[in-house]
């Protein structure tokens, strides 16, 4: 059976964390709490990793058009 994007997120929500790359270079990483056709997401406990280090961001809206991608997280 041929799985469509959105039943893939959905076996993730509120479960494990996500990888998404967004336009201009940011990653960020986060549990999904939610997301609709438009690939808006929202994340809880969203972390970026930067050169200095990681920067806690907390609960964030991502709009769906800076995402690039999105794939389960490998802790």
């Amino acid at each position: 059976m041929t799985k469509r994007p959105l039943d893939i997120l959905e076996q993730v929500l509120n479960r494990q964390p996500v990888f998404i790359s967004l336009k201009g270079g940011r990653e960020i990483r986060g549990i999904l709490q939610g997301y609709d056709v438009h690939m808006n997401l929202v994340l809880d406990g969203a972390e970026e990793e930067t050169d200095g280090g990681v920067v806690r961001l907390g609960t964030l809206i991502v709009r769906g058009d800076n995402v690039i991608y999105i794939s389960p997280s490998i802790e």
